[in-house]
């Protein structure tokens, strides 16, 4: 029980040699020469099975690994030599089970530390130590009984061990060397008295040198293995590396070169850095093609649709030439049939007074001669119209053919000669329907310059048209946002009405922008009170931001996308998915056209670091990106800040064409000129404080302001004066003071005056509010109903507030896959002009490898672990920072996108597949240098899925930071934490599940598996002591992938639920 409990308790690599022995001893029992070559060549089949399980986590294949250590088949040489030197009696001195076990127990402790001399045992000890016992020297077993459990006697026969064998110091026995070795006889150093190779002094009690004495790892009998430069097919035969082959450390054989010419005689290593070279050229050859030709196809795609549009707006405009020739043609033949009826009229009136004799069949004739004449003129003017006006047009669009309706609308067809069958419009085509529609509304805009929106809506009427966008009329009813005890707004009441332009003005700290974010409902955190109705009814605002615009005040767009592709994602995204290609272009060309951007819509914006569209153009684009979803509620913060007159102007008749078409237009402005502030229907005026000073028409202000005695001077603009006023700058003429202007709007509406400025009423005069036609004008028999009011709308409120919000706009959008595809697009144009940024990556990354392959040179003894984890530290350093741009630089453009209904998944799917292509690159770049700088002996295709998980792995966990921490802190992480999970992951006292959470551990222990698989043979102990003393297991290399890309997996799920949780800072 004793030694099965030791037994168990030994170090695996001491065990290791244990089993071999076992198996060797099994050819004891038989003294035939032949058949003790058999037990060596079959020690495999003897103990594999017990192998499987006992050393499973060093030993790959049992068979195999055992094949490659003591397969002595292809030459028997030294057992030969051996059984011949010995005369017979190899299988009487080969070590029995029990003596390598005694000698591992004795050499080294349970810890696994080595010791320096041997216990002692019946053979080697104080009262008997026999020649056998030195170093190098074994004995034989002899003819007695062969006690069972205990060390045999074997003091017999005393003489050096045989070529090809060792025999440990303090025992009389020995083992076979295996593959890879060279064990040859030592030879004495007259210099030092040692004896050579192995470094073990003569002692008195032998005549000379014996052969090896031991076998361990590296450390300790590096003298054992076949040196560099050679080869040793046997343990006795060491051949020198011939010209066109290397020979590494402890080989059997030798490898040949790539290049022959770069490998001598006795070349220990292949010197492939030219290779690695060769690679990255070629690898950045094939990048340069690709970034150069995916320009040059979004420049020719950019040509070929700017030539569309020509031909679309040279079509458009003859064609409306045309229209316009056929109309004047139509005008002309129909006042000529007018003169002539009027001729005839005024002819025959004459006739009958003059001619009453004449007979009536005569009178009769001419009657009937008259129409047919008419008739006659009219057919020959309306001919020649027609030809002159359709020759034209066929002139210019021979496939198109043009019907003119009789209310003057232009019809245009397929023509007759277009093939049968489905018919797919050209971008010609296209582009001419949309600027065939805008110039047709620029026609109509002139001859309607100054229609009111009942008007408009008359004239739509007349044209037999329809508003298609549904309408939103928004109220709010005694609105109230604190954060705190800090109230922002107070007591807001009003309506924002469709159709209708709306000012939001007052001075600085007046809750303007905060009033915009609580009329789209964009309040948490605060907490609200009152109500805000959409349509009447109690609807979560949110529940119609498919149909809102929300244009903010910064220019929250992408700098690296030009213009036009910045108003064409917003439009396919936003726009219903049922909507047609050709109405979709015609929205984009219409909004582009009316914000004035021809000129620059294919200019990128611009970033900081690359300048490009001018400021107020930037703004325009900020606006238009939310006017081409068609909302049917459009808010602008600040929309013409920045700009000068003009711009401003234009920017606001194209906003006044959005109402005429039943928008809700509402936007915050800051000292507009007179001019501007005219061509708003409605003002909301707010004072300090979040109250509402005024809100109703324009065209009103002034004379609400005239009650209250307050008068515009002369040559000064309405709202500076009355903002000057609520500064506190300009005192009014009344006298009243500023502060209680909201109190005189609210009794001038009959609202309801709050409780804490009851004193303020007082103040002004008043005992009670004047509530005017108010309905409920405080008498009693209205209070419980008011009360009960009340309680029902606070109830709505709540259940508004507890309920999730449905889509209530009736609008389907693109769903999340083609969304999905269509920011895949998006972002795939940004990665192709952000190519010299990927560029400065891969070069750095090529450095690095560079560097790590040359400082950390591979070591045999450590399978090159150091390398190994100076890789692990610089690549994970590298991607995680390289991933931060993926999200921490767009994180105000994501967050306008998803308010807006866009989708959170596909936004996210696409950008981490377009990375995709970084991952699976930079593994390759990187490894082209460091590969061929350091020369590992595991194969390329290895360490690349390796690397290519880890760079899975660490991309996924960089876009956690980029999400969850501001860009210096996420730097400041992506930097320190390789450093510090590595050194975790790399101490032999960190706790096992702490280890086993550390990615680079995973990633570590795939680098040393695939490596330590080319080390057979010899370097087996080596093997199973750094596997131990790691902690790795040789069969966890695809759990070791698995777990770096679950890692990598793990990861993106946590950045994507931190992406929709995350709130703007």
């Amino acid at each position: 029980m004793r030694d099965g409990e030791a037994f168990r308790r030994l170090p695996p690599p001491l065990l290791l040699l244990l089993l071999l022995a076992a198996g060797v001893a099994r050819g004891q029992q038989t003294t035939a020469p032949p058949v003790v070559p058999d037990a060596l060549n079959n020690l495999t089949r003897d103990v594999a099975d017990y192998i499987s399980h006992r050393f499973s986590f060093c030993v790959a294949d049992p068979t195999e690994d055992w094949n490659e250590a003591f397969n002595y088949t292809s030459d028997l040489g030294f057992v030969q030599n051996c059984l011949a030197e010995t005369r017979g009696d190899l299988g009487g001195r080969l070590c029995t089970p029990n003596e390598v076990k005694f000698y591992f127990s004795s050499l080294y402790d349970r810890k696994g530390e080595k010791n320096l001399f041997l216990k002692t045992n019946i053979n080697c000890n104080r009262s008997s130590w026999v020649q056998g016992c030195e170093p190098g020297w074994a004995c034989s077993v002899g003819s007695g009984p062969n006690p069972q459990g205990n060390i045999p006697p074997r003091t017999a026969s005393c003489q050096p061990c045989c070529e090809g064998f060792f025999c440990p110091r303090g025992l009389t026995c020995m083992l076979p060397c295996p593959l890879g070795s060279y064990c040859p006889r030592a030879t004495v150093n007259t210099t030092t008295g040692l004896c050579d190779p192995y470094k073990y002094q003569i002692t008195p009690n032998t005549t000379g040198c014996g052969g090896a004495d031991t076998w361990a790892d590296f450390g300790s009998t590096e003298e054992m293995f076949c040196p560099a430069g050679y080869y040793c097919p046997t343990p006795t035969k060491k051949e020198p590396c011939s010209e066109g082959h290397y020979c590494r450390l402890g080989s059997t054989t030798q490898d040949k070169c790539i290049i022959k010419g770069s490998c001598k005689e006795k070349t220990e290593n292949e010197n492939i850095v030219i290779l690695g070279g060769c690679l990255v050229g070629m690898l950045f050859v094939f990048l340069l093609i690709i970034y150069n030709c995916s320009g040059q196809f979004l420049t020719i795609r950019e040509k070929r649709k700017a030539r569309s549009r020509e031909n679309a707006i040279q079509l458009a405009r003859q064609q409306l030439k045309a229209h316009e020739g056929w109309k004047a043609a139509k005008r002309l033949a129909r006042k000529h049939v007018n003169d002539m009826q009027s001729h005839l009229s005024r002819t025959f009136s004459r006739r009958r007074s003059f001619r009453q004799h004449l007979d009536s069949e005569n009178s009769g004739h001419r009657l009937q001669e008259a129409p047919l004449f008419m008739n006659q003129e009219l057919s020959d003017s309306a001919a020649f119209s027609a030809h002159q006006s359709t020759g034209e047009i066929s002139e210019v669009m021979p496939s198109v053919v043009v019907d003119v309706s009789d209310d003057g609308e232009i019809v245009a067809g397929k023509d007759r000669s277009a093939p049968k069958g489905k018919h797919r419009s050209t971008h010609t085509q296209i582009f001419k329907y949309a600027y065939g529609e805008i110039e047709k509304e620029k026609v109509r805009q002139q001859e309607n310059k100054n229609l009111t929106f009942t008007g408009v809506l008359s004239m739509v009427s007349e044209q037999q048209k329809e508003i298609t966008r549904p309408l939103l009329k928004v109220e709010f009813k005694d609105l109230t946002l604190s954060l705190g005890k800090k109230k922002l707004l107070r007591s807001i009441n009003g309506e924002l009405r469709p159709g209708r332009v709306t000012a939001v003005m007052g001075p600085s700290g007046a809750g303007k922008t905060t009033f915009l974010n609580a009329v789209t409902g964009k309040v948490a955190g605060y907490k609200v009170s009152g109500s805000v109705l959409v349509n009447g009814r109690h609807d979560n605002i949110r529940s119609y931001k498919k149909i809102i615009g929300f244009v903010p005040q910064d220019d929250v767009v992408h700098g690296n996308l030009t213009v036009e592709e910045n108003l064409w994602f917003s439009a396919k995204c936003r726009l219903s998915a049922t909507t047609a290609h050709r109405h979709k272009v015609l929205t984009v060309e219409r909004v582009i056209d009316s914000l004035d951007l021809q000129g620059v819509r294919s200019s990128l914006v611009g970033t900081v670091e690359k300048r490009g569209i001018s400021g107020g153009q930037r703004k325009r684009v900020n606006v238009g990106i939310e006017m081409v979803m068609e909302p049917s509620l459009l808010i602008l913060d600040e929309p013409t800040s920045g700009l000068d007159s003009s711009s401003s102007q234009l920017l606001l008749r194209a906003l006044r064409h959005e109402a005429l078409e039943g928008v809700n237009v509402c936007a915050v402005v800051h000292q507009p000129s007179y001019t501007l502030y005219n061509m708003f229907d409605d003002l909301i005026l707010l004072a300090k404080g979040g109250l509402i000073v005024y809100n109703g028409p324009v065209k009103s202000v002034e004379d609400y302001f005239s009650t209250l005695g307050i008068t515009v001077p002369e040559r000064v603009n309405p709202p500076d004066h009355y903002i000057d006023i609520l500064e506190g700058i300009v005192k009014p003429e009344s006298g009243i003071n500023a502060k209680h202007f909201p109190l005189h709007w609210m009794l001038y509406n009959g609202y309801e005056v709050p409780n804490d400025m009851k004193d303020d009423l007082k103040a002004i005069g008043e005992q009670r509010p004047h509530l005017g036609s108010s309905p409920s004008a405080g008498s009693t028999p209205h209070c419980l109903p008011h009360v009960r009011n009340a309680f029902a709308e606070e109830r709505d409120r709540i259940e508004h507030h507890l309920s999730k919000p449905k889509d209530l706009s009736s609008r389907r959008t693109p769903g999340v896959i083609r969304q999905y595809k269509y920011y895949l697009g998006r972002v795939t144009k940004q990665r192709l002009r952000e190519a010299r940024l990927l560029a400065v990556d891969f070069l750095i990354l090529g450095l690095a490898g560079i560097c790590l392959g040359t400082i950390a040179k591979l070591s045999d003894p450590n399978f090159g672990m150091p390398g190994y984890i100076y890789t692990i530290i610089a690549v994970s350093l590298l991607c995680k920072i390289a991933a931060l741009r993926s999200f921490s630089l767009e994180r105000l453009q994501y967050l306008r996108e998803r308010e807006s209904g866009m989708s959170s998944l596909a936004y996210f799917l696409a950008r981490d597949t377009i990375d995709h292509f970084s991952t699976i690159v930079k593994p390759i770049v990187y490894l082209s240098m460091f590969y061929y700088f350091n020369n590992p002996r595991s194969t390329i295709t290895d360490n690349y899925i390796i690397l290519l998980a880890l760079v899975y792995c660490v991309t996924g966990i960089g876009y956690t930071f980029a999400i969850c921490f501001n860009p210096g802190s996420a730097q400041l992480c992506s930097a320190l934490i390789p450093v510090v999970l590595t050194l975790l992951s790399t101490q032999n006292n960190t706790p096992a599940i702490l280890n086993r959470l550390c990615y680079p551990k995973w990633a570590l222990e795939g680098f040393i598996i695939v490596n330590a698989k080319r080390y057979p043979g010899v370097w087996l102990i080596t093997r199973c002591g750094l596997l131990f003393r790691s902690r790795f297991d040789i069969h966890h290399y695809m759990l070791c992938i698995l777990v770096l890309f679950m890692y990598g997996l793990f990861f993106r799920i946590v950045a994507f639920v931190a992406l929709i949780l995350v709130k703007k800072r």
